[in-house]
């Protein structure tokens, strides 16, 4: 009796490890050979390994989805701009150019979402992995900042940073993407003449980028929801936005095996840490 118990418990610790290693297949064990708890083993992975595969579909149809949305919009959208700017340069009274300039801001807002929506899905799905290597942080850092001077420029918004030569894990475009969204947050919700300071700590496991602006802060019971997809604070619902930048900016960070945090005080500014692993 103990031997066949012995013979039993292996087949069953063989079927559940072909299971977790998505190696089961049905016509692998002989139904006429196996127990009532073998064929209940069997039933379950059989249905485990059906639903995991649906699963799988379902993703991958979700990608094709989402892939076909971006490409048959790219022309219709990429044409309203450019009508919109021909309309903004002709002599139009100052109503109608209120309205052309309102298409403008809300075309590029759906310009914006679409992108978000494809790069969230890439992410998720797992159709662009991430490939975190030994890079310098200086050159992101100083990449973004770079994009977004111009529109800091235009706010008189100081942004400061002292390079540091520090260097961590992670994949140089996304964590551009990661760190472009919080920047351009922070002087999208900065005041004018305002400054926004960037500064890099190195520890033993992470290396963390700080973003520290003098902005509208966000309120206590809001923190914990900022980085949901298509989140916005109710003091910001008026200004442009879709809120996908902070998750997205979480799940390219959380993808390298680091994480994100925020701390702020309402009227006084935020600060937004990036950890990025060593």
């Amino acid at each position: 009796m103990m031997f066949t118990d012995k013979k039993l418990l292996a087949r069953l610790d063989k079927m559940l490890e072909d299971g977790i290693n998505g190696t089961f297949s049905e016509s692998d064990y002989d139904e006429t050979q196996i127990s009532k708890l073998e064929s209940k083993w069997l039933r379950y992975l059989t249905s485990s390994k059906l639903s995991a595969q649906k699963t799988e579909q379902e993703r991958e149809k979700l990608q094709e989805l989402v892939s076909d949305i971006s490409h048959q919009t790219k022309t219709p959208l990429s044409n309203i701009l450019l009508y919109t700017q021909l309309l903004q340069e002709q002599d139009i009274d100052r109503q109608s150019r209120q309205l052309v300039d309102e298409i403008r801001q809300q075309s590029e807002k759906l310009e914006f979402l679409i992108r978000s929506l494809v790069k969230t899905s890439r992410l998720e799905t797992g159709t662009f992995q991430l490939a975190p290597l030994e890079n310098n942080i200086d050159r992101v850092i100083e990449s973004v900042i770079e994009q977004v001077t111009p529109k800091a420029d235009s706010k008189q918004i100081q942004i400061r940073y002292s390079p540091e030569s520090y260097t961590a894990k992670f994949d140089i475009k996304w964590t551009q993407e990661a760190l472009f969204n919080i920047l351009d947050n922070a002087v999208k919700y900065s005041p004018r003449n305002s400054v926004i300071k960037i500064t890099v700590d190195a520890y033993e496991m992470f290396a963390c980028v700080s973003v520290a602006d003098q902005g509208i802060g966000i309120p206590a019971e809001e923190l914990p929801c900022i980085f949901r997809r298509f989140y916005r604070g109710q003091n910001v619902r008026k200004q442009n936005g879709v809120g996908i930048g902070l998750y997205l900016s979480r799940q390219i960070i959380e993808g390298q095996g680091g994480y994100i945090t925020a701390e702020s005080t309402p009227e006084q500014g935020s600060v937004f840490k990036m950890f990025l692993p060593r």
